[in-house]
């Protein structure tokens, strides 16, 4: 019994370093089998559907349209992955906005590598694209590109830029001249800061969970999220 046992340990741990994948740029990424296994070794690995976990979060992820810098689609589904956590924290977000009359609208949660490469391939500059050989923080599943809406009227709340703007402008440490923009773009970091986010410096809609680093980098697929039913 001891010896069939070793060896079905042996079988399964030769299948999570199959599911291991190193990338051209060599960077070990995960594939679905052995991102299964860390949800069963840690709950805390689970991406889960922002949609399900936020109440009235509203999704307009533009990398599942054309409306985006790379002028076409890049995701086959428009769904909003995160770690368990990100979403937990998020959740909390959204309850404290929702007592201001406001909400959460998400451009991009998780982000599968392979579609940060085509970024990087498409686009060099690191400032505004992650670099393929350190892989995204939303390849992780613990970073949301994200604004505020009005709940009363939908409509999103004035900010420096648009999503994805790649110009100065779009850092938080740029200073802004109209009281209102720089009121909605300050609230929407300290709301997001209080909960356990951190603005990223070039993009005031980029907020990383700051327990990223104890996440790999995954390259899975939404279609392979939704066969599995990975948010029980």
């Amino acid at each position: 019994m001891k010896s069939i046992l070793i060896s079905i340990a042996a079988v399964l741990s030769t299948s999570v370093l199959i599911a291991q994948t190193v990338s051209p740029y060599g960077l070990r990424t995960t594939r679905l089998a052995a991102y299964q296994a860390s949800v069963v070794r840690n709950p805390n690995m689970e991406l889960l559907d922002l949609e399900k976990v936020v109440p009235g979060l509203v999704l307009d992820i533009r990398y599942a349209t054309e409306n985006n810098f790379m002028r076409k689609r890049m995701y086959t589904l428009a769904k909003a992955y995160a770690r368990k956590p990100v979403a937990q924290a998020l959740a909390r977000v959204q309850a404290e906005l929702k007592t201001e009359g406001l909400g959460l609208k998400i451009f991009d949660a998780y982000r599968p590598y392979s579609v940060t490469v085509a970024f990087y391939e498409s686009y060099r500059d690191t400032t505004y694209v992650a670099s393929p050989y350190r892989g995204s923080r939303h390849n992780r599943g613990c970073a949301l590109d994200l604004t505020l809406i009005d709940l009363a009227t939908g409509k999103e709340l004035t900010m420096p830029t648009a999503f994805d703007s790649f110009e100065k402008a779009a850092w938080p440490s740029t200073p802004v001249a109209d009281p209102v923009i720089r009121k909605n773009r300050d609230m929407l970091i300290r709301v997001m800061e209080k909960y356990g986010f951190r603005v990223n410096a070039s993009e005031w809609w980029h907020f990383d969970f700051i327990g990223y680093r104890q996440y790999d980098v995954l390259n899975v697929s939404f279609e392979e999220l939704e066969n599995y039913g990975t948010d029980k």
